[in-house]
């Protein structure tokens, strides 16, 4: 990925923790590393086609003067989510704000503070077997369309399957999705929480009926192992129900932890 590199852009901003900072203001150093794909830009010298890194620097400039935080995390925090959803073209972008003038008195040059944050490709199993199964996935797609802080690219072919593990109930319609997002993994599941709430869903048992089921079975290529989540999804090699519609959008996606394609576990499955 290639970088563009804005360095100590001054701006004078109200944010800090004393009554003379939020009032008076100060003095902070911002800079700025935006990862791009320069190819097009470089190859055609098309405006249209790269970063316009001076309109970066002004909307950086417009931001930290317009909003006041108490603390430099949450300026650099909301500063870097700003930029990567005003500008399609960054994917990853890297923030430090200095400020020369922290009040922890002792002589001191400045205190920084450096954060990068980027997007992130997901892959979820989309389920359903109570009720009208289609709009009830297709109801559960619309309600994440709605939050800025994903973007839905892929949507596989919705596929009626048998019930795994506890079969005396309805066949399942089951789909696949690739989407990128902001969020971490443990809050994009309290966003798929959300949305399964939204459809209705009751957890009455394991393997049990419910009117939507959202999991993630990918995220980039992170390994997650917390009590409430795991990532990639356990046992996903297993069901073909997650694997025939996630090989239509992904079939060369590789599992981190079993170095197989999405292609070739569902050939090994089946």
């Amino acid at each position: 990925m290639d970088k563009i590199k804005i360095s100590d852009l001054e701006i004078y901003a109200r944010h800090g923790v004393y009554p003379e900072e939020t009032t008076l203001g100060q003095k902070f150093l911002v800079s700025l590393i935006l990862e791009t794909n320069t190819r097009l830009a470089g190859l055609s010298d098309d405006l249209s086609m790269a970063i316009d890194y001076g309109q970066v620097a002004h909307d950086t400039k417009q931001f930290l003067t317009e909003h006041t935080y108490k603390l430099l995390e949450a300026a650099a925090e909301h500063l870097a989510e700003k930029l990567l959803l005003t500008y399609s073209g960054i994917w990853r972008i890297t923030v430090e704000i200095k400020k020369p003038w922290a009040p922890v008195l002792l002589p001191i040059d400045m205190v920084s503070l450096v954060i990068t944050r980027s997007w992130h490709q997901v892959y979820l199993s989309i389920g359903s077997n109570l009720g009208e199964k289609e709009q009830n996935l297709n109801r559960a797609l619309e309600y994440l369309k709605q939050d800025c802080k994903i973007q839905i690219k892929k949507i596989s072919d919705f596929i009626e399957t048998k019930p795994y593990g506890y079969t005396e109930q309805p066949d399942f319609l089951n789909g696949a999705v690739e989407l990128f997002t902001l969020y971490t993994p443990q809050e994009l599941l309290k966003v798929l929480q959300k949305a399964e709430a939204d459809g209705k869903r009751e957890r009455l048992f394991l393997w049990g009926p419910r009117t939507i089921d959202l999991d993630i079975l990918f995220y980039d290529d992170k390994i997650v192992f917390e009590p409430d989540l795991v990532i990639p999804h356990i046992e996903m090699q297993k069901r073909e129900f997650v694997l025939k519609p996630l090989c239509q959008i992904a079939p060369w996606k590789q599992h981190p932890l079993l170095h197989k394609t999405v292609m070739e576990l569902l050939s090994d499955l089946q």
